[in-house]
């Protein structure tokens, strides 16, 4: 069946807000939405922000509603006819999109919810519409069920106009993309980090991807991998910048590897990680770091080595949003947004990591060996020769 709206639904969190956070919200989410159609040269005839919901008229329903399944702060969309609050034009309506997707003897029900004033109950409606189905559609054996339908036939009442939908499709929720402050990420392109930047984004934070490149330990395909899980990323932030800095990490690894005990690299090398990202969230004016880390998931991510590290962020706090996650529930966020495929792409790991890292590292030893080397050289120098890479 052709439809002509798209009911946008926002996400729940939204809707519990004070009456000023609530509107700046949804104002945000507007844009947002405006942004993402924009961008894909999806331009409805028309956009109503209404309180609790988004209206939006176009005949490209398919298309659009695809897209904003993917912009946060929404937490349902359903495809729509819309017609007049008249009681009739309703009944007739219903009945066409009842006729187009109900089959022989199956059962089903119908749904109302009405905003305003009129001359009928949401229980009138339903009672009408259910009716005329029946009556109208005998031949197909049709019966109620109002606990477990096959098919169900929706409505909603809003003012002066009505829509008359059958499907419903889940958002993702959160937050609007810009409601919260900017975040820098450590990307590396494995599977957990990008997860980690899509639940930040997903809290309402704009994000700035850092990409630490320890090559020559690594190979081009690592650098190649990041970039398009970044690509991917960011088709959840349209209308936000798509910038993705490069810093380069493989000299400062040589000279750790040279002068410090070669069970402390992993630590090392991510307390000069956090200090590289430090310095870009300073020039991005963000306001955290997010990372991929996990208990346990690395020698360097035991609670005991994850206080180490933390130790060397000295002005901007370290969030992990997956912190508490296991493998299984990363990897199954990961295929549902996409980076999966991307995050499992051959590429070398690593080559300098010990063949046995420490794993209860002491902030004292790890002090006397950042003590053999220059650190604040070795930022400056990343910092400064880091690309940033428009994707």
């Amino acid at each position: 069946m052709e439809f002509d709206s798209i009911i946008v639904r926002f996400g729940g969190e939204i809707g519990i807000k004070s009456e000023w956070t609530r509107c700046v919200y949804e104002k945000m989410l507007m844009r947002n939405i405006k942004n993402a159609l924009e961008y894909y040269r999806l331009i409805p005839e028309a956009v109503e922000r209404k309180r609790g919901r988004i209206y939006i008229e176009t005949l490209r329903t398919q298309e659009i509603t695809h897209k904003l399944t993917k912009i946060f702060g929404i937490s349902s969309v359903s495809p729509a006819t819309q017609t007049s609050s008249d009681m009739n034009p309703i009944a007739q309506t219903a009945l066409n999109l009842a006729d187009k997707i109900i089959e022989n003897h199956s059962t089903f029900a119908v749904r109302c919810r009405r905003i305003g004033t009129h001359t009928y109950s949401s229980m009138d409606i339903c009672k009408e519409v259910g009716n005329q189905i029946l009556s109208n559609l005998k031949t197909r054996n049709l019966h109620v069920n109002l606990t477990r339908p096959q098919f169900t036939v929706s409505i909603e009442v809003r003012e002066a106009k009505a829509y008359v939908y059958a499907e419903t499709l889940n958002g993702e929720g959160g937050f609007p993309v810009g409601s919260q402050a900017r975040v820098v990420c450590l990307l590396s392109g494995g599977i957990d980090s990008p997860v980690a930047c899509w639940l930040a984004m997903k809290r309402g934070c704009p994000i700035t991807p850092v990409y630490i490149d320890n090559a020559p330990f690594t190979d081009e395909n690592a650098t190649i991998r990041a970039l398009e899980t970044a690509k991917k990323l960011f088709e959840w932030s349209i209308g936000f910048p798509r910038k993705v800095y490069v810093a380069k990490n493989g000299e400062n690894l040589k000279t750790m590897i040279e002068k410090t005990p070669r069970k402390l690299t992993c630590i090392l090398c991510k307390r000069m990680m956090y200090r590289i990202a430090e310095r870009i969230a300073e020039k991005e004016k963000a306001e955290g770091i997010v990372t991929g880390e996990a208990i346990g998931e690395q020698a360097s991510q035991t609670m005991h080595n994850l206080r180490v590290t933390n130790e060397a962020a000295t002005r901007y706090p370290i969030h992990r949003p997956l912190l508490g996650f296991d493998k299984t529930e990363t990897e199954n966020i990961a295929r549902k947004i996409g980076t999966f495929e991307i995050s499992t792409q051959r590429a070398r790991s690593c080559t300098a990591a010990p063949s046995k890292p420490a794993t209860k590292a002491k902030l004292q030893k790890i002090k006397e060996a950042e003590g053999k080397l220059d650190i604040e050289r070795m930022v400056e120098e990343s910092v400064k020769a880091a690309k940033i890479t428009e994707v």
